[in-house]
């Protein structure tokens, strides 16, 4: 199997990161009350959840979740209260639910502080294999 490198901020690229959260928003299920994909730099994405709470990722931090206070596809969220929840940046789709009742209960590895797992600026470092993953699930 050829290793596909997609090239920066072309449609395609930009649109990556949509079947990875689709996994997650898909893993929430029913706790999902909208989400999209956007903006770019980096490239992020919002689940809007039941009772006005929200999970944010984007390619450099990971999952954060919070307060929902505002955003939309074409703004940056802002979150009220918002913790990180450790497993890296790819953290599992199936874990996320998990992830997000720990930190709800205060328990597990959510922080206040903002890990930087990679810069958006390293296109070639792998993480844009690593998002290829999940397109592939979505083709088969």
């Amino acid at each position: 199997m050829a290793v596909k490198h997609v090239e920066p901020y072309t449609a395609e690229w930009r649109h990556q990161p949509v079947f990875y959260l689709r996994r997650v928003v898909e893993a929430l299920g029913a706790e999902v009350e909208d989400w999209w994909a956007g903006p770019c730099d980096p490239r992020a994405g919002t689940i809007r959840l039941t009772g006005g709470e929200a999970l944010v990722w984007d390619e450099e931090s990971g999952w954060r979740h919070g307060r929902f206070v505002s955003g939309d596809p074409g703004a940056c969220t802002v979150l009220a209260e918002a913790r990180y929840l450790c497993g890296g940046l790819l953290l599992r789709p199936d874990r996320v639910p998990d992830a997000v009742r720990e930190a709800r209960a205060g328990v597990g590895g959510s922080t206040a502080w903002r890990p930087c797992y990679r810069s958006y600026r390293h296109y070639r470092d792998g993480f844009d294999l690593a998002l290829n993953g999940y397109v592939a699930y979505a083709d088969a």
